[in-house]
């Protein structure tokens, strides 16, 4: 955008940014990408609700690796001109090596899988057929909303810090709704996706995190018949 108002930056996608100062910049026209992380996140949505859903305007040239890591899980999605589809889906299997051994999903920087959906991984694949090895290189900490995972009935073992297996159910054994306080705001959307799929009422504290990236959840989540309601 800067460069279509008369900017002089080169180096655009790549570790190295170079700014040349200009005299003055001028107007444009510019249309913002849409958030790739809440695109994720409503397809982690669909998978666990086993329910069918069409993401509109997804600029879906601009989602790199994205839709296909879903994939390695097993999770159908089509692309329709630039929305995605994802269709109700009683059971889907992660994929394995050829030689059978753990498949492993982890982060990097772009255009590697954004550390932002690995949470999101975690939960969808709590209900998948088959294990996973997720391994969260870039940030300490992230892994550690599992433990409410678990309290809901999720397999997982914690590794380390920056590694967890996830042992699939395959939705033989449903998760149970509790009471979870969200850690940060992508966990607090994973354990929110997690509630919405568990059977019984769950309460998800400090939804201020939430609010940071997924405004008004609650209102789009209801119109798609999600039995939610904040409570001030």
């Amino acid at each position: 955008m800067l460069n279509s108002m008369g900017a002089n930056i080169t180096g655009i996608g790549s570790n190295m940014i170079k700014i040349n100062g200009v005299d003055k910049l001028h107007g444009c026209e510019h249309t913002i990408l849409p958030d790739m992380i809440e695109i994720g996140s409503f397809i982690g949505l669909a998978a666990m609700t086993q329910s069918e859903i069409t993401i509109k305007n997804v600029s879906y040239d601009n989602l790199g690796v994205i839709p296909n890591t879903f994939k390695r899980l097993g999770i159908k999605l089509e692309r329709r001109g630039d929305d995605i589809f994802i269709p109700s889906q009683k059971s889907y299997e992660i994929e394995s090596f050829i030689d059978g051994s753990i498949m492993t999903i982890a982060d990097a920087p772009w255009p590697g899988f954004t550390p932002d959906l690995l949470s999101i991984i975690i939960v969808v694949a709590s209900q998948a057929k088959g294990s996973v090895l997720i391994h969260q290189k870039m940030f300490e900490s992230r892994l550690f909303f599992v433990d409410k995972l678990i309290d809901m009935g999720a397999q997982i073992i914690l590794c380390d810090p920056h590694r967890a297996t996830v042992i699939g159910l395959d939705r033989k054994t449903a998760l149970k709704g509790i009471t979870m306080t969200s850690p940060d705001i992508r966990a607090g959307v994973s354990l929110l996706i997690a509630a919405l799929s568990a059977n019984g009422k769950s309460t998800v504290l400090n939804i201020e995190q939430i609010d940071r990236g997924y405004e008004n959840i609650e209102h789009r989540l209801r119109k798609l018949g999600a039995d939610i309601k904040r409570i001030n």
